[in-house]
């Protein structure tokens, strides 16, 4: 199991918050996200790209509201506002509309809260996803290397900037 505590580092949950992974599947990070949101009063929330059952995954992780995506085409479901952190795991460079699914996170985030791209290291462009996501109004994108197998690349909605959603 990879040492997660850097990766940790990155998330401060408070009482009431909602975060969301959006992923093809559940591993560690799911694991540690939602022991993590749990302890805080808070709710991983997941929306799962997969063909497969999701039963075992809603067994797994009781507490977390679950959502099943069947296809690449389609963006993950949420409302409005209403989550505190958006983390695509190994989905966007899969779907056929990138657009839709920055527009979603971009939607779904509360004001002044943080989008984050993982994908597996080496097969994203850093250079070129940080201007993507400057061109949809998240601002302040960083890589930051804090897991083994994984790039990361944050970047944070401002409250009333581009879009003023």
């Amino acid at each position: 199991m990879p040492d997660l505590k850097q990766f940790l580092e990155l998330f401060n949950p408070l009482p009431g918050n909602h975060y969301i992974q959006v992923t093809t599947c559940t591993d560690e990070t799911t694991d540690a996200l939602y022991k993590l949101m749990q302890n805080a009063g808070g709710e991983l929330r997941l929306a799962l790209y997969t063909d497969t059952s999701i039963e075992d995954i809603q067994r797994r992780y009781p507490e977390a509201k679950t959502q099943q995506i069947r296809n690449f085409v389609h963006p993950f479901r949420a409302l409005p506002r209403d989550n505190d952190l958006v983390i695509l795991k190994d989905v966007f460079h899969l779907h056929q509309n990138k657009s839709v699914i920055l527009k979603t996170a971009y939607t779904t985030l509360s004001n002044a809260t943080e989008l984050i791209i993982m994908q597996e290291k080496g097969t994203m462009d850093i250079e070129a996803m940080k201007e993507l996501l400057e061109e949809y109004e998240f601002r302040s994108p960083n890589y930051i290397d804090v897991l083994e197998n994984y790039d990361l690349i944050t970047a944070r909605k401002m409250h009333m900037w581009g879009n003023g959603l």
